[in-house]
């Protein structure tokens, strides 16, 4: 067995990979800029507005977190029962739940905190976004959810948009991406263009969608898949935070997509 194998084994998959953040019926101010600086802050986050696939898609990732915004879906004693159910299903195996919602009632907070023992607690969304964000990263924090992972990774395979340029003798010679974190990404090319590993690479041209990005990277190494040799480069620390920023909205736009296609199949 590999150490991977091995570490998996012991760990546990959401241990090593992070847990899932799911955002049941966000409102805008959640789905824009809520979750968006939880994307910055490399948490892997999804937004269903379906709660009927919910249960399937929970069984399928376990130990999975879920905020919910309870004045959106359903009325509210169906949240309840909802909720609970979710809670005591065994087979899902929910890491916890949470409500993040406008609604201040005073009531349904009791209700959800003391009675419910909702694990991620009740959440109002105030006009001071910063300190509603700040109470759901406590949240998530003490929840563990991104686990020993340090940054979300896409595999870009299926995107036909997703390339890299790199200059050799005065030329660029085109490949595509495989995968891509805020570190750095996998490529292969048509032909071989025999990158020596630890080289240092200038004016590369990353394309992900309609964004092109330019950045530096080292050549980390390679690997075969099949017949194809697939490099690994690592940006520099040179690296723009802007083009960070944007990897980052990229790497969260494809998963959410894959997820979304998930949801439409169960």
């Amino acid at each position: 067995m590999t150490p991977v194998l091995v570490y998996y084994k012991i760990m546990g998959e959401s241990e090593l990979l992070g847990k899932k953040i799911f955002f049941l019926y966000p409102s805008p101010v959640v789905q824009n800029r809520i979750s968006a600086e939880l994307i910055q802050q490399e948490f892997e986050v999804y937004m269903v507005k379906n709660h009927g696939s919910m249960r399937k898609i929970l069984k399928k990732y376990p130990q999975s977190i879920v905020f919910i915004d309870i004045a959106e879906g359903l009325p509210e004693r169906e949240w309840e029962a909802w909720i609970r159910g979710l809670m005591a299903d065994r087979e899902i195996n929910i890491e916890g739940v949470g409500i993040l919602t406008g609604n201040d009632d005073e009531n349904l907070i009791r209700k959800y905190i003391n009675a419910i023992r909702v694990k991620c607690g009740y959440t109002v969304i105030k006009s001071d976004l910063n300190l509603t964000t700040g109470k759901v990263l406590e949240a998530l924090n003490a929840a563990d959810a991104r686990g020993r992972r340090k940054y979300i990774r896409a595999t870009t395979e299926q995107d036909t948009s997703a390339t890299v340029n790199l200059p050799m003798n005065g030329i660029f010679v085109n490949g595509v991406i495989k995968d891509i974190s805020v570190v750095g990404f996998s490529c292969a090319f048509t032909d071989d263009p025999g990158l020596v590993k630890n080289a240092l690479v200038k004016d590369i041209q990353i394309k992900l969608q309609t964004s092109i990005l330019k950045v530096e990277g080292i050549i980390f190494g390679s690997r075969m898949d099949n017949a194809a040799k697939v490099y690994v480069i690592l940006f520099t620390q040179r690296i723009d935070p802007a083009v960070r920023v944007k990897i980052r909205k990229y790497i969260q736009g494809n998963l959410q997509a894959k997820m979304d296609a998930e949801l439409e199949a169960e």
